[in-house]
């Protein structure tokens, strides 16, 4: 008689034992196109263009996934992919007079969606530890943070731009706010947060001048506006959660304090200002021609009108008469190209990672 054939067994994600030096660095190397490292550093092309074919080139490792039972949220991500990518196509082609095949082609970034297939088979393939997942990501933390400390050191001030050419984002350029290097902080923002939460925890002071250093590179080197309010919100919601109830109280009076003298000082003083040179009028009159073409048509809300291809010969700025970009006006921008369904579904994703999340943290409590 055959037995019958016994499925593979998951990767040990709680063992206890140390990282091995091997997964841990081929984890990283991986993570650097799994996390976009270089996916707006034109300058580096060979690398910027494999990162923006890797979604492609990586897909192919779903093929590992086919000896394993569906795992949770796989149904929701496909579900979602689709709609998102064919609804505002074909909404594109009512509204902006596109063509289905170039319409479909403005939904191109939408494939980092489907990284939640080929990473889950890279996971299961080299089957590393929780330990050598962390070790992996802060090392590409410490790295990403490093290599833009060294850039702020020794590059000379006739490296950083200060000119503006629609489309494209200069890697070193200088505006109101200074010099300023654009990079992507998905690792440096993870290891800040990792830092934070051990200073606290372990009342270690190694861990906070390190969550201190990825603050510095967030406040004064990348200096995105909208990166150091969200972070700042995200270590000020973290203090009040983690500290005593008579605690809370003092830091009450204490936190909107310090935030309005830090948010008084240098660049940081335009984050709320409506000056011009923060683009601030740009963005409000993108809102208002937003709202205005989306209407009282609810079809428009619901379902969204897709967008213009950048592989078409017209553009949202000659549509609007108007330097018009849909990442500018965020969640509007969204709802502009997607409808309402389309952002409750990017909101979803988010939900259900943290159910999955929380599941996978009392899983891991009862393996202890």
């Amino acid at each position: 008689m055959h037995s019958a054939p016994t499925e593979p067994e998951l990767a040990p994600l709680f063992s206890p034992a140390l990282a091995r030096r091997g997964v841990v660095w081929l984890l990283a190397g991986l993570l650097l196109f799994f996390g976009q490292v270089f996916h707006y550093i034109v300058a580096v092309w060979p690398l910027w263009a494999l990162s923006k074919a890797f979604p492609v080139i990586s897909l192919p490792a779903f093929i590992a996934l086919r000896h394993y039972p569906r795992f949770p949220m796989t149904r929701q991500i496909l579900v979602s992919w689709s709609w998102l990518l064919l609804v505002p196509s074909f909404a594109a082609g009512v509204y902006f007079h596109q063509t289905f095949f170039t319409s479909i082609t403005a939904q191109v970034k939408l494939l980092p969606l489907l990284y939640f297939f080929s990473f889950l088979a890279v996971l299961l393939t080299i089957k590393p530890t929780l330990y050598e997942i962390e070790r992996s990501f802060i090392r590409l933390g410490i790295v990403v943070a490093g290599v833009l400390i060294a850039f702020w050191l020794f590059i000379p001030d006739s490296w950083y731009s200060t000119e503006y050419v629609v489309g494209d984002a200069p890697f070193f350029s200088h505006d109101h706010r200074g010099n300023r290097i654009r990079m992507s902080m998905y690792f440096p923002i993870i290891a800040l947060f990792f830092c934070f939460r051990r200073a606290v925890f372990e009342r270690s002071l190694r861990y906070l001048i390190g969550a201190a250093i990825f603050l510095f590179v967030v406040v004064f080197i990348v200096k995105t506006r909208a990166m150091v309010i969200g972070v700042t919100g995200v270590l000020v919601l973290n203090v009040f959660l983690w500290s005593r109830p008579a605690i809370r109280v003092f830091l009450m009076i204490l936190v909107p304090v310090l935030l309005a003298a830090i948010f008084s000082v240098g660049y940081l003083a335009t984050t709320f200002s409506a000056d011009v040179s923060t683009g601030f009028d740009t963005r409000a009159i993108s809102i208002l021609l937003a709202t205005q073409f989306l209407g009282d048509d609810p079809m428009r809300w619901i379902f969204g009108v897709g967008t213009i291809s950048p592989t078409s010969q017209d553009s949202l700025i000659a549509y609007f008469h108007h330097f018009f970009f849909l990442a500018d006006i965020t969640w509007l921008g969204i709802v502009f190209e997607y409808g309402l369904i389309g952002a409750v579904l990017f909101l979803l994703l988010s939900v259900r990672g943290l159910f999955l999340y929380r599941r996978l943290q009392t899983y891991g409590r009862s393996e202890e």
